[in-house]
């Protein structure tokens, strides 16, 4: 069996996404005083194999549908190039997603037995992003469904299982780390606007056109550091200069975005990825540092 085909399936360069939600709630459970490691490590675990499922699924799906064609401008598809057997990609989604669920099953206790309703819904939402009677990632909703399930609920639930309960600028920065989520599937669907719309994938790309998305990647970052600039000042002016360099390098993603075409968007891709992961990291860098 060939590794590579399965190592891009998993979209390595996307995962900063489910690990900076963690991150971030990380960030605000030590300003609240209620940062635990275990939960820490097993949400972590849980979003980033939770996230590689969806990739599985999507491909999968995506495949057996015929919304994807070899040759495509994003990365290589194992399934659609025949290094993956559709079986096999089945298989491998359904078995990442149990182990999730395992993983998942792990916190209840410490955060009880709600989690698992909240678990079964995650689970629903990993496969109704690509799959079911109305996939959200072909009418237009995969940035709505990204903000949800890589924003607010891992947000908000890892920093519940810490603390027990919530506050306005735990919902806020939840917001604020989906909206940078939803970047990164914004990246994905400008390149591959002529592609999906020639096989009938209605993303937000396809229906409102690529400058609308490209305008909206940039608005969302400043719309993410606007909505957790209150944490950003708490502790004093200086630190403002970390949301600063974060939307200096935004602001440059987005316009390297508006200039380039195909597959050269590839490392965008990644670089959109990795400066969500830098801005979770210099907030809880911050919050350590002074508390």
């Amino acid at each position: 069996m060939k590794i590579r085909p399965w190592i891009e399936a998993m979209r390595l360069r996307t995962l900063p996404v489910s690990v900076s939600g963690v991150v971030v709630a990380a960030g605000l459970a030590v300003f609240a005083g209620c940062f635990n490691i275990p939960v820490f490590v097993l949400c972590t675990v849980f979003a980033v194999l939770s996230q590689i499922a969806s990739n599985f699924a999507n491909e999968y799906y995506d495949y057996r549908d015929g919304l994807d064609r070899p040759g495509r401008e994003g990365p290589r598809r194992g399934v659609t190039e025949g290094d993956i057997s559709p079986r096999a990609m089945a298989y491998a989604t359904g078995v990442t997603l149990v182990l999730a669920c395992l993983v998942g099953c792990s916190l209840i206790y410490y955060g009880g037995w709600w989690l698992i309703p909240a678990g079964i819904l995650i689970a629903l939402g990993v496969v109704a992003y690509s799959a079911g009677p109305y996939p959200l990632s072909r009418h237009s909703l995969g940035e709505v469904a990204v903000v949800l399930f890589f924003g607010i609920i891992p947000v908000n639930l890892t920093f519940y299982i810490m603390d027990g309960g919530w506050s306005l600028y735990v919902i806020l920065s939840s917001i604020s780390v989906g909206l940078l989520g939803a970047d990164i599937l914004i990246v994905n669907n400008y390149r591959d606007a002529d592609d999906d719309r020639a096989v009938g994938k209605i993303t937000l790309a396809v229906r409102v056109g690529r400058k609308p998305v490209w305008w909206l990647y940039l608005l969302n970052g400043y719309m993410a550091v606007a909505l957790m600039m209150p944490l950003w000042s708490y502790f004093g002016l200086w630190w403002l200069l970390l949301p600063a360099v974060f939307l200096s390098l935004h602001t440059f993603l987005w316009w390297r975005i508006g200039k380039t075409e195909g597959s050269a968007l590839n490392p965008m891709l990644g670089m959109t990825a990795m400066a969500m992961l830098l801005y979770s990291l210099m907030f809880i860098a911050m919050v350590a540092a002074n508390c």
